[in-house]
């Protein structure tokens, strides 16, 4: 049984592990320099800018989290053991019924994001040839189909 909660400051430290993790299972198309870059904003900034909702095991520990801003699915990172237990499902969810989520950007190497969110409901509306930091990894903005 998993547990969905709003993110702590104290929760910060085991949600940065997972995010390094995860990225480095899933997001093969970018650097080792992109991704020291991106740990300190994630951990110093991006959590906070979002309504962050851990998902935690019975016993307590953090397995996923997913963040939101304005609708948008900012982040959504699953510990890589835990990843194909229904834990991703459960926190989009979560942001769609509880956060009011209902678009997220994708990058579009990370191709099992992508079909993962295709069968979540949402499907392509638009593209970016760069990310939010203005490099070269194409991001894909999805819209949930509502209906």
């Amino acid at each position: 049984m998993m547990i969905i909660e709003p993110a702590k400051k104290s929760d910060y430290k085991s949600l940065i592990t997972i995010w390094e993790a995860s990225v480095r299972a899933t997001h093969h198309f970018i650097s080792e320099e992109y991704l020291q870059e991106l740990k300190p904003l994630v951990l110093e900034q991006y959590f906070a800018m979002v309504d962050l909702v851990v998902a935690k095991s019975k016993e307590g520990e953090a397995v996923g989290f997913c963040g939101l801003s304005d609708g948008n699915i900012e982040m959504l990172f699953i510990a890589p053991k835990m990843r194909g237990r229904g834990i991703g499902k459960l926190l989009v969810n979560y942001a769609v019924d509880h956060q009011g989520a209902w678009k997220v950007d994708v990058n579009e190497q990370n191709e099992q994001a992508v079909g993962f969110y295709q069968k979540m409901g949402f499907s392509v509306v638009g593209r970016s040839p760069v990310d939010n930091q203005g490099k070269p990894y194409p991001l894909l903005h999805m819209g949930l189909v509502l209906g």
